[in-house]
This record gives structure tokens, sequence and C-alpha cells, in this order.
């Protein structure tokens, strides 16, 4: 009786393993872009603090990363009617695809050497930064398109 189970199981999964192709040639949405947000709150007296980290060093790491085809854009955007417990700021990069870890080493190695900063130094830059900025979320979207 177990086996009939087994092999019923089995042709079950095998004909919604066949079924699958059919079917995701139907599904009208196409993968694009994906869309990585930072969620940023920012304490009082400090906007202007991290506005000129936006400005300088978080910019010219960002142009570099469009100059070099790993981000396509980025953007921030400000939350107007700010809710308790929402951020200040959204941080927006779009990318055409995620790297690799060993693409992911090689670019930390080209950064560093672009930003002029070992990973001692950016780490003790963020810790200054995080006594007025609060990551508090993040993700990572992927844009449909219909097809």
């Amino acid at each position: 009786m177990k086996a009939i189970r087994y092999a019923a199981a089995a042709a079950m999964g095998c004909a919604m393993a066949l079924a699958v192709p059919a079917a995701a040639q139907d599904f009208p949405l196409s993968e694009g872009e994906y869309v990585d947000i930072g969620q940023i709150t920012i304490d009082d007296g400090h906007s202007l603090d991290y506005a000129n980290f936006l400005a300088g060093y978080w910019r010219k790491q960002e142009e570099f990363m469009k100059k070099q085809g790993w981000i396509t854009s980025y953007e921030i955007l400000a939350n107007v009617h700010k809710r308790p417990g929402e951020p200040d700021l959204y941080l927006f990069t779009r990318s055409k695809s995620l790297p690799d870890a060993a693409e992911l080493a090689r670019r930390s190695d080209v950064m560093r050497k672009e930003m002029k900063m070992s990973d001692a130094e950016q780490e003790a830059a963020s810790g200054e930064r995080a006594k007025y900025r609060h990551i508090i979320g993040g993700q990572l979207l992927q844009v449909l398109t219909f097809k």
C-alpha cells in the first residue's frame, strides 16, 4: 500500500513539474530591475550633517557605481508626512542584477581604491554617522513589468 502511495505522489510531482514551464509561459509579468531601499531616521539637529554626507561621500560612491554599470540609478526620497516609527528618508538604488559573492568581493576592492578608504576607516566613519543616523530597515524589491 505504501508503494502505491509513493508512486502516486511521485507521479503527481512529475506532473506538476512538467506543468510549471507551461504555466510560466502564460505568466503575464516579466522580472525587471532590483530596487534596494534603505530606511533612515535622523536625530533632531543633524539633518544638515547627514545631508552633507549624502551630497558628498554617498553621492560620489553612487556615481562611481553607476559609471561602472553596477547600478542604473539612485535617489533620495523624503518622508514628508512622517508618522511615528517611519523613516525620515528612503535611499533607493536600482540595478539590473545582483552580484554573486566573488563579484561582490571584487567590487568591494575596486570601491575601496576609488574612495581611498580602508575597511577600518569606512567602519569608523559609519560609526560616527550612527550617532545621529539610524538605519531602521531596508527592502530589496524587484520590478515586474507586463509582457
